[in-house]
């Protein structure tokens, strides 16, 4: 199964998009109007930039574009992402391809049970110039770190990533040092080979904003891939390809400074609480979603509708984002899950059940 997220309307005129028909909350009209109004005057050259990625990234990745959406998402609003598919349909090749049209720098880790965490924070190692100590950078100092197949290394390895994920930064021998801005981490895992594998522990799991599902393409989209490999296209040679940069780090914070201008009205609060509450109630579930996760569901939404042209939240952003961001934080009843239970099943039944504001 892939994750197909709605595609975005965006509106040239940067109001609030192009179906009149999604329900508008009915309180506090003039807040719309000023946030209207804040929306339509902001420089459009940042969600333009975010926009053109599909594009961009299309000359090299064929489909995946609701993966490809979620990763922009996350970039939005400083979260963490973890693709879950099987090998050989372009997890790794879609991030590095992300990472050249947006001018941010990439390193790739191969997580393996020898992997120790200072293969990935960095040490401290001897000059042997001058005999004095000195701090060698872990490829975590970087702005996408691809942490790939994460779940084949030992957790003590794994927990290196929990304080650069949370916080941004990394400690070594008592001293506290900063990522690159922006840091993202985008991890990796293979869904049906576990031999040999540690499973993440529930708190390092709480941590990614999304669990997206990278799945088969169709077969016109195969169709395509085989095309171009025919005419000779390298997906090693991401510059041959023709993929260039058409944003960067500064637009990238300009981005992010516009989502926060997205209004959400207390009702729209209110749901996502509802939301997050009912998936700690519902007798299918062991355990529910995480406070951490009701502010993921908010910073998502808001990243979803700012993307779709719309200078307020609504439920139909809410509904769009709710699965990637809380299939992963929800555990599922041993015994329902023999049954053919799943966390998307038991979260459609909620989006069903729980009232959405009109």
């Amino acid at each position: 199964m892939t994750d197909v997220f709605p595609p975005h309307q965006p509106d040239p005129a940067g109001g609030q998009g192009s179906d009149s028909s999604l329900p508008q909350p009915s309180a506090a009209f003039a807040v719309h109007t000023n946030a209207s109004n804040a929306f339509a005057s902001a420089d459009p050259a940042p969600r333009e930039a975010m926009l053109a990625l599909r594009t961009e990234v299309g000359k090299v990745v064929v489909g995946q574009e609701g993966t490809l959406s979620g990763l922009i998402a996350a970039l939005l609003v400083k979260g963490h992402v973890l693709l879950e598919g099987v090998p050989g349909v372009a997890k790794t090749l879609l991030v590095k391809t992300l990472a050249t049209a947006l001018d941010l720098e990439f390193k790739r880790v191969q997580f393996t049970p020898d992997l120790m965490p200072s293969d990935v924070t960095g040490q401290t190692i001897l000059d042997p110039a001058d005999g004095s100590f000195r701090f060698r950078e872990g490829p975590v100092f970087t702005n996408l770190l691809l942490a790939d197949e994460i779940n084949r290394t030992p957790p003590k390895t794994q927990a290196s990533l929990l304080e650069a994920m949370e916080e941004r930064q990394v400690s070594v021998e008592g001293q506290r040092r900063p990522l690159p801005d922006p840091f993202l981490v985008i991890a990796t895992q293979n869904p049906v080979e576990y031999e040999g594998t540690y499973p993440l522990p529930e708190a390092q799991v709480d941590r990614f904003m999304f669990k997206l599902l990278v799945g088969y393409p169709t077969g016109e989209q195969e169709f395509e891939m085989l095309a171009r490999h025919n005419r000779g296209m390298n997906p090693h040679d991401i510059a041959g390809a023709g993929v260039r940069p058409v944003a960067n780090a500064a637009l990238l914070a300009a981005a992010r400074e516009q989502v926060e201008l997205v209004t959400v009205e207390p009702v729209m609060l209110q749901y996502i609480v509802a939301l997050c509450r009912a998936t700690r109630e519902t007798p299918s579930v062991q355990l529910g979603v995480s406070p951490r996760g009701a502010a993921s569901l908010l910073h998502a939404a808001k990243a979803w509708a700012w993307l779709s042209g719309r200078p307020f939240l609504t439920a139909d952003e809410v509904k769009a984002i709710a699965k990637p961001v809380l299939r992963h934080r929800i555990l599922v009843r041993p015994e329902l899950e023999l049954e053919g239970t799943t966390a998307d099943g038991v979260l459609d039944s909620l989006l069903a059940a729980v009232p959405a504001p009109r």
